[in-house]
């Protein structure tokens, strides 16, 4: 059974005098490929006074194109979305029979397709020698993944980090620890220095108060709550 989950997303900025406001591109619609179900979305702008174009980049992300023609003190843009959640088998699906296991080749079209998930950061020492310590031997392609996915959770913490930006791959594995969006950076950069197309992704982390407590196991969130939220994508032939 699906639940129905609205969401309220709000930034404001406030200034000390009014400003003239160059355009912006808001990135806050989630992608019309995303597996969740988005029953109603709606974006409201403040000042009023501002005309807005819609877009897509090429990888079908949509982009809000704000231009303002008057100064302002303020600006706040605010998003309100519903959400089917539904649960999802992350496994139901079928590899290519060239890609069951690792290592593997994407075809010399698909690659093409794929040229710029595949190319990597030049690898720093941390980073090379966590890449030394990853499996090459033939083995399942979905084991393979979930393996490294593994590797890299049990070698970095995770702490929720309020400074902008995201850590690179040596700070990251220096450091022992990082935000989600660290991780899922360095689990991209992972990828591709082994060959899978990988790429990085955000979006709304929305966790519910379960209504029966786990007899074992992680008890799970002790309260709803929404934050935003960063992860990591591979590409597997036949998988999507």
């Amino acid at each position: 059974m699906a639940l129905h989950v609205a969401l309220n997303h709000r930034t404001t900025y406030r200034y000390d005098r009014p400003v003239q406001l160059g355009p912006h591109v808001v990135r806050l619609r989630p992608a019309p490929h995303c597996r969740t179900r988005i029953l109603s979305y709606s974006m409201r702008v403040l000042p009023q006074e501002h005309f807005i174009n819609w877009q897509q980049d090429p990888f079908s992300n949509h982009l809000a194109r704000l231009v303002f023609p008057e100064k302002t003190t303020s600006l706040s843009v605010e998003v309100d979305l519903v959400a089917s959640i539904e649960v999802i088998n992350p496994f139901d699906f079928f590899l290519e029979p060239q890609a069951e296991h690792y290592p593997f080749e994407y075809g010399a079209a698909l690659a093409e397709d794929l040229r710029p998930f595949l190319v990597p950061e030049p690898a720093g020492p941390l980073l090379k020698a966590f890449l030394a310590s990853v499996p090459r031997k033939r083995a399942r392609t979905v084991d393979w993944v979930v393996g490294l996915n593994q590797r890299l959770e049990s070698a970095i913490d995770y702490l929720i980090r309020m400074e902008p930006g995201v850590q690179s791959c040596e700070e990251t594995l220096a450091l022992g620890s990082g935000s989600c969006r660290d991780s899922a950076w360095l689990l991209v950069q992972a990828m591709r220095h082994c060959g899978l197309a990988a790429r990085f992704v955000s979006g709304y982390l929305i966790q519910l108060t379960p209504d029966v407590k786990a007899l074992d196991g992680p008890v799970g969130a002790a309260s709803d709550f929404t934050e935003l939220h960063a992860w990591a994508e591979v590409y597997l032939s036949g998988a999507g």
